[in-house]
C-alpha cells in the first residue's frame, strides 16, 4: 500500500516534469516561429498547448484523489499542495507561449518584431527556454542550491526587457504605434514566463526547507 501511494506521488513530480518541458520546448518553437513569420511552426505550439492542459488536469485529478483517499501530512501534504502550485505555474507558462505563437499568426505574412530587435528578441526566448529547464531540473533533484541561483539568472532577462523598452523611447523608433504594442507585448510574455520558471524553483525551495526562498536564501547567508 504504502509502495502504490509513493509511486503516486512519484508520479506527480513526473508529470510537473513532462509539463515544464513541453512548456520548455514551445516558447523555443514560439520564438522561432515569431522571428521568422512562420505561421505553420506557429498553429504548432497552439495547438499543442491542448497537451499541457490535459497535463495539468491529469496532475490535479491525481493529487485531488491522493489527498482525498490518502490524507497526506507533514512533508507528503507539501507534495501535494505544492505541486498543484507548480502545475499552475507551468499552464499559465504554456499559455504565454501560445499568445507568442498567436502574434505571429496575427501578423503573417509581415514580422511582428522588427529586425533590429530580434537579436534581443531571440536572447529573450532562449532565455526563458533555458530557465524553464532549469526549473525542470530541480523539480527533479530537489537542489535548493540549484532552485536560489534561477533567481539570479533571471536578472538577464528583467535586463532584456528594459532594452526592450529603451527601444520603444527611442526618438528614432520609426516603425509606429502597433509594432510598439507588439513588442510591448512579447516582452511581457517573456518576463511572465521566466516570472514562472522561477516561481516554481521558489516553490521546490518550500518543499524541501518548509521556508520561503527569501528566508531560505538569508539564512544561508555568512555572517
Amino acid at each position: 500500500m504504502r509502495d502504490a501511494y509513493h509511486e503516486e506521488l512519484d508520479a506527480i513530480s513526473d508529470g510537473l516534469v513532462s509539463m515544464a518541458e513541453l512548456v520548455g520546448s514551445a516558447v523555443g518553437r514560439a520564438t522561432a516561429a515569431l522571428l521568422d513569420a512562420d505561421l505553420k511552426l506557429a498553429e504548432s505550439v497552439i495547438e499543442a498547448d491542448a497537451k499541457v492542459d490535459d497535463l495539468q488536469r491529469e496532475l490535479e485529478e491525481r493529487a485531488i484523489s491522493l489527498l482525498a483517499r490518502q490524507q497526506p501530512v507533514a512533508t507528503d501534504l507539501r507534495v501535494v499542495v505544492t505541486s498543484l502550485r507548480m502545475s499552475a505555474d507551468l499552464e499559465r507558462s504554456g499559455d504565454l507561449a501560445q499568445h507568442i505563437a498567436k502574434l505571429t499568426r496575427l501578423r503573417f505574412p509581415d514580422h511582428a518584431v522588427p529586425r533590429d530587435l530580434h537579436r534581443t528578441v531571440l536572447e529573450m526566448g532562449q532565455l526563458a527556454q533555458r530557465l524553464m529547464a532549469q526549473a525542470a531540473e530541480v523539480v527533479i533533484t530537489k537542489d535548493v542550491d540549484d532552485a536560489l541561483k534561477l533567481e539570479s539568472d533571471d536578472d538577464r532577462m528583467d535586463e532584456l526587457h528594459r532594452m526592450l523598452f529603451q527601444h520603444l523611447l527611442d526618438e528614432r523608433w520609426k516603425h509606429g504605434v502597433e509594432t510598439a504594442v507588439d513588442v510591448t507585448l512579447v516582452g511581457r510574455y517573456y518576463e511572465r514566463f521566466a516570472d514562472h520558471a522561477v516561481s516554481i524553483a521558489r516553490r521546490v525551495v518550500y518543499l524541501v526547507t518548509g521556508e520561503y526562498a527569501d528566508t531560505a536564501a538569508s539564512s544561508e547567508t555568512p555572517v
